[in-house]
């Protein structure tokens, strides 16, 4: 393996009840406290009302910002940004999913800067600072409750890119599962093929000497799917939210990829899509990943993928070539996911070859080549795409 340093600043206070840590934890930065969530869900469900109760407690001055999208976009993180600015925000609270924790990021950072924050997202500005941040997850997905990293979408220009900094990391993460028992089950299961294809993700690399970082993904994979046709059938079940939202958090917290670095072409791929068309991120990965995996397979990496098929799926080998085996692995992927409901079909979003090139121009505008664990140029983007048609 490489060598490495691992750091996670953040806390995470992971249980039911653990709303009630809240007040202590805000109070140490300010009482001036921007609450950023999405759609609406969490004054349907109660945990709106129960996050601004515990503020009372500490008499916090509270601003909002609603409305975060689920690919949140740069006119919504500017105007958190202005909002900080304009009252003196002490400490960004961000309640919801992935989405709503990635607009804070950017809003926290964005709220330190001078420069316009798509700069910072394009690489063009670096941050220096952010305001303080934490976090109550309410969907189990993206793992952005314990890592630094943010995904922001510019609509004016049909981009969506990731970045983040060493200043983006939550000072502390609010994980109650009773928090995803009212999530539907469609954006269920696209968080868990999310956190899934984050071990992917990892576990697709070119390091050698990586077999306990291995072990760690292939048993976080199977736990999930384990775990979720259970919870999909009792959505309501504490002990398979709770396994579920760890899976999540332990997915992306870089735990999985010390000493190497994974792929991470297929999340290129996708926010390509997403860029173009605003489709949901797990429902793009699960129809993309797959068809990654037989684009990139070939002799030179057959065992990375073998390993997979038997260690994950347990594929029998006997009188099989390591390609066939390699081959019935991703098809059990494909099968495990698409019984969970999830699409495996860019059709299936009424997306068709008209786009193709233009998603295929999303996938190289930082770079011509991407990905670590094969490196893709445009035309396998769009070889892929047609592919996933």
């Amino acid at each position: 393996m490489d060598n490495f340093t691992y750091q996670n600043p953040t806390k995470l206070i992971f249980g039911k009840g653990q709303l009630d840590a809240l007040p202590e934890e805000v109070k140490q930065y300010g009482t001036k406290v921007l609450i950023v969530y999405g759609g609406g869900s969490i004054k349907r469900n109660g945990i709106y009302d129960n996050v601004v109760g515990k503020l009372k407690e500490i008499d916090a001055e509270i601003y909002e910002l609603p409305g975060v999208e689920p690919n949140p976009k740069i006119s919504t993180v500017r105007k958190g940004v202005e909002i900080c600015k304009q009252n003196g925000i002490d400490f960004v609270l961000a309640v919801g999913g992935g989405s709503t924790i990635d607009c804070t990021k950017a809003v926290a950072t964005g709220a330190t800067l001078e420069a316009d924050m798509w700069d910072v997202v394009t690489k063009k500005v670096q941050p220096t600072d952010s305001l303080p941040f934490g976090t109550i997850l309410t969907h189990a997905a993206t793992g952005s409750e314990m890592n630094r990293g943010s995904v922001i979408t510019n609509w004016e220009t049909n981009e969506k890119h990731g970045w983040g900094s060493p200043y983006t990391y939550p000072k502390f993460s609010i994980l109650d599962p009773t928090h995803t028992f009212s999530v539907p089950k469609d954006q269920t299961v696209y968080g868990i093929v999310d956190m899934m294809s984050h071990v992917l993700e990892h576990y697709f690399h070119q390091t050698s000497n990586t077999p306990i970082q291995d072990r760690f993904c292939e048993s976080l994979l199977k736990t999930i799917m384990e775990t979720a046709p259970k919870l999909l059938d009792d959505p309501e079940n504490y002990e398979y939210r709770e396994t579920i939202m760890l899976s999540g958090t332990l997915a992306l917290n870089d735990m999985l990829s010390m000493g190497f670095r994974g792929d991470w072409g297929s999340h290129n791929l996708e926010h390509a899509v997403s860029a173009v068309h605003d489709i949901p991120h797990g429902g793009g990965l699960a129809i993309l990943f797959p068809h990654w995996m037989r684009h990139v397979l070939d002799k030179e990496n057959v065992e990375r993928f073998k390993q997979f098929a038997v260690r994950v799926f347990h594929v029998e080998t006997d009188g099989k070539s390591d390609v066939a085996i390699a081959e019935e692995g991703i098809d059990r992927l494909r099968t495990f996911w698409n019984e969970l409901g999830a699409p495996s079909r860019l059709a299936d979003y009424d997306i068709d070859e008209s786009s193709v090139e233009e998603m295929a121009e999303k996938t190289v505008v930082a770079r011509p080549e991407y990905g670590n664990f094969k490196t893709l140029t445009k035309q396998d983007s769009i070889d892929i795409f047609k592919a996933s048609l």
